[in-house]
């Protein structure tokens, strides 16, 4: 099959043909029907964040496909299109039992631990899959990044008790930012947008977001005092404020740092490499939470995918396909923010919806 492999971190990604393994008794063939490009790729070919597995590795894992062929344990799933989740845990151990499946220690993630779905076809296990019983109207290739862009806010959506009438902060809206803005707003949350970049604001202003602010074009406690007026005039106590940090820069964790209040909730979505100096006593004295999550549990998929093909969330302003035969260029271009949408890569070049 054809295949994006990571060879040698640093040097151009390569487009080759690799063997594909049997499923064994507990794993799936899924024939890829499109594989979003998520900047955690990019991290593990440009940036050193090493993977799990040794290279070569085909990096990819927002996956949305048919399932080809499976083992014995999921024959009945043949046929049935699925959405795989980025981390598939093992479904066994405390953490799994603990609704902390997402933490689990056996994990698997597509494109670290295992080849992932920047290819024709993958193996993966058959548990935890999300299967697309309804598309809502989108192209099965499309809601690949449901796996990523649109789970990983809505779990920490969930886990920071988010509700109606409260302020949803998000920081960053590109990316996962771009989800976290709609699905806060969806469930009935006021949310500031808060980006450097003036296109991004402008995409989302249209799509969920209260009010946006351009960081780039002010100090920290100008932008503190903005957004504390628009809380103000909505009449929501800081106590009410969920932040949510979708940047995965050292300045957007400053910026969402500096902003939580008293009582508030600081949800870290966004992954850098870089470190910031915070004074940990603030948390202390506002009795404030500060709390990671990472991927998301597959038993949140369905709830996820259902905004999408309810139409309470969109995709399409958000998301652009591309051949995968042009893949180590789209990731290349997507390294040079040359590509600001969702690029999403789909094998045979069927790029059209």
């Amino acid at each position: 099959m054809k295949a994006v492999r990571l060879e040698t971190v640093g040097e151009p990604l390569v487009m080759t043909e690799v063997e594909l393994s049997s499923p064994g008794s507990d794993e799936v063939v899924v024939k890829v029907a499109g594989c979003g490009v998520c900047h955690t790729d990019i991290g593990f070919w440009k940036d050193g964040v090493p993977t799990k597995s040794p290279l070569p590795l085909t990096l990819g894992h927002e996956i949305s496909g048919t399932i080809e062929e499976a083992g014995s344990e999921f024959r009945d799933w043949e046929g049935r299109e699925v959405i795989v989740p980025a981390v598939i845990s093992c479904g066994r151990c405390d953490l799994c039992r603990t609704d902390r499946g997402n933490a689990c220690r056996a994990q698997i993630m597509p494109g670290n631990d295992i080849d992932g779905g920047f290819a024709d076809r993958i193996v993966v296990p058959g548990r935890g899959l999300c299967e697309v019983r309804e598309r809502g109207g989108y192209d099965l290739a499309e809601l690949s990044v449901v796996a990523d862009a649109v789970t990983t806010p809505f779990q920490a959506i969930v886990r920071s008790g988010l509700a109606a009438q409260d302020v949803a902060i998000v920081v960053g809206v590109g990316g996962v930012g771009t989800y976290c803005v709609q699905i806060a707003a969806s469930l009935g949350a006021r949310v500031i947008a808060i980006d450097v970049n003036r296109d991004r604001l402008a995409s989302i202003a249209g799509h969920g977001a209260a009010h946006t602010i351009d960081a780039s074009q002010m100090d920290f406690r100008a932008l503190r005092d903005e957004v504390r007026g628009f809380a103000k005039q909505w009449g929501c106590p800081p106590e009410s404020w969920k932040l949510f940090e979708c940047s995965g820069t050292t300045s957007g964790q400053e910026t969402a740092w500096g902003l939580l209040g008293h009582a508030g909730t600081l949800m870290v979505v966004g992954f850098t490499l870089g470190k910031i100096e915070v004074r940990l006593s603030n948390l202390m004295a506002h009795d404030a939470t500060v709390q990671g999550t990472w991927g998301c549990r597959p038993e949140l998929y369905p709830q996820a995918l259902e905004l999408v093909t309810s139409g309470r969330i969109t995709l399409r302003p958000f998301i652009e396909r591309y051949p995968l035969a042009e893949g180590p260029e789209v990731l290349q271009r997507v390294a040079d923010h040359e590509i600001e949408r969702r690029a999403i890569l789909v094998p045979d070049g069927e790029v059209a919806p």
